[in-house]
């Protein structure tokens, strides 16, 4: 029995002592706003146990040396997960090096450097968090990072494993069509499908010239990029650390990064949450102040984000909640019929399967209104390790790497044409016309709609659609009231939710408490109850 399946079996009374302590972690380490080491008299809502320097930990390490964040991520993969959202939280200060954006003046050319358009800000939260308290700076502010401003945040693990897993599908087939035509010395061409969608076809000929003119969604060297509206970046680690630099002027030196893209000796790297780099398949983004000494204007500033910080957030955005599901009622259900009727699932692929699932944990949140306390949801958590033993004090929590099917995703992960209802102007003056299928699942609670929110409802952005879209749209608009109605109500079915508020099998709360917004009552998706190194201390 693993260390989740003990906890799991102790009874209710037990993991109430065993979990609960204030967690709605605040952007603010406690030692930021004690008043003469009274914590509990100016936040009483709570705030982040350790400083930075103790998140930071004895850095990027490896999997022996204690203390470092891949020495928690490989043997006590919660306790790396809280931390990364708490420093995905964290409200860092001009002295720990926040801002400016770009260079000292933010000044530039922005059609060459697209952050001169970024807002400045000193945490992620403030922009990916859920708005709650007075604005401003009013009541009880709890700036957390989910809720309907970050749908994309939620399920963000299983997007890039999907995308991984979709490219080496791709390439294998090419790799198949190259070789074929090498043997049988005929132009060969193969349909180009991967979890069952079609991404078009490839050619090869027997001198091993390939012809991608006839591949679609994707680009020519096969490459799925599912983040961005318009598919720009492959990895969570690339994310992070341009979001880090462009819309908080936090610059980190990575040793994965940098070494995968070092101009003189680019190195195949594996990342500590496993997303391999291969320099010789892919280019990738390189951090800025890899190049520091090569700087000729001298906008790079020294290295302000140890590696271990981009180390916790990306691990907690691996294994971050997926959304969930709320009532499905008789009427849903024959929406979500009418969706594969009239074709909406052609491009909003229902589910796919991830053939090794890297995250180390799983959550299903489900309508429950017998244990859902504050919001009718309950969560079950469910880890995905195996305790190996290599002689440290502290097994390895090894990834399983099972199969496993996503469901309610609603994507295909390409980029397709909708019309000029959804093209977009650049900086340049170029107009984007392509953006990926955006995945549906937590629809229902994340209005405004389009990649630009410019459609205020769910039937407004469906009848946007246009182009590749468009007999589809028209299929819907010919639905009768009712039949609209119940595609409407199945989507918003999908929901997202705040994992703080929600209860689960590792904070079930009380249920018919009267008192929903004491957060002792309500329940949690508590990750501490699973941390696993106790000389740790609290997060």
């Amino acid at each position: 029995m693993n260390h989740f399946h003990k906890l799991v079996a102790s009874s209710v009374t037990c993991l109430l002592l065993i979990f609960w302590a204030p967690v709605n972690a605040q952007l603010v380490e406690c030692t930021q706003v004690d008043q003469g080491g009274n914590i509990s008299a100016s936040a009483v809502g709570g705030c982040i146990a350790k400083t930075l320097q103790e998140q930071i930990g004895t850095g990027h390490g490896n999997k022996s040396k204690y203390g470092s964040a891949v020495y928690l991520i490989k043997r006590d993969p919660a306790r790396s997960i809280r931390r990364g959202r708490q420093l995905f939280q964290r409200k860092f200060s001009a002295a720990e090096g926040q801002g400016p954006r770009v260079n000292g003046t933010s000044t530039g050319d922005i059609t060459h450097s697209r952050a001169l358009g970024a807002g400045l800000s000193d945490s992620c939260a403030s922009c990916h968090g859920r708005p709650r308290g007075a604005a401003g700076y009013g009541g009880v502010v709890q700036t957390r990072p989910d809720g309907r401003d970050a749908p994309h945040l939620f399920g963000l693990g299983i997007v890039e494993q999907l995308a991984d897993e979709m490219t080496r599908d791709l390439r294998k087939i090419r790799k198949q069509v190259i070789r074929i035509a090498a043997r049988t010395g005929a132009m060969t061409t193969r349909p180009l499908i991967t979890k069952g969608i079609d991404f078009g076809s490839i050619t090869a000929d027997s001198a091993g010239n390939v012809d991608t003119s006839q591949v679609a969604g994707v680009n020519e060297n096969l490459r799925v990029l599912p983040f961005f509206h318009q598919g720009g970046t492959a990895s969570i680690r690339e994310f992070v650390i341009g979001a880090l630099n462009d819309e908080m002027g936090l610059q980190a030196v990575d040793p994965v990064l940098c070494k995968v893209t070092d101009p003189a000796d680019p190195k195949k790297k594996k990342s500590p949450a496993g997303f391999v780099y291969d320099p010789e398949l892919d280019d990738f983004e390189r951090p800025k102040v890899c190049d520091i000494n090569a700087d000729p204007d001298g906008d790079n500033v020294s290295n302000e984000i140890d590696a271990a910080v981009v180390d916790h957030i990306e691990f907690y955005l691996l294994n971050y909640f997926k959304p969930g599901q709320y009532r499905v009622t008789n009427k849903a259900r024959h929406g979500r019929q009418l969706m594969d009727d009239i074709g909406c699932t052609t491009c909003h692929t229902a589910d796919m399967v991830i053939e090794k699932d890297r995250r180390v944990a799983d959550v299903e949140t489900r309508y429950n209104p017998e244990k859902g306390i504050f919001n009718q949801l309950y969560a079950t958590a469910t880890m995905l390790t195996t305790d190996v033993d290599d002689g440290d004090n502290y097994p390895l929590a090894v990834p399983n790497e099972a199969s496993f099917t996503v469901k309610n995703i609603f994507s295909d992960f390409k980029r397709h044409d909708l019309g000029p209802k959804f093209h977009e102007r650049d900086w340049d003056g170029t107009v984007v016309t392509e953006f990926v299928t955006e995945p549906l699942w937590g629809v229902g609670t994340t209005a405004p709609y389009g990649h630009d929110g410019r459609s205020i409802n769910l039937d407004a952005v469906i009848r946007r659609h246009g182009g590749e879209a468009e007999a589809v749209t028209d299929a819907y608009i010919a639905l009768s009231a009712s039949e609209k109605r119940s595609i409407l109500e199945f989507l918003q079915t999908l929901v997202l939710f705040p994992p703080d508020d929600t209860a689960s099998n590792l904070n079930p709360g009380n249920p018919g408490t009267s008192l929903p917004q004491d957060p002792s009552e309500h329940g949690s998706i508590n990750l501490g109850v699973l941390f696993r190194i106790d000389a740790e201390g609290a997060e």
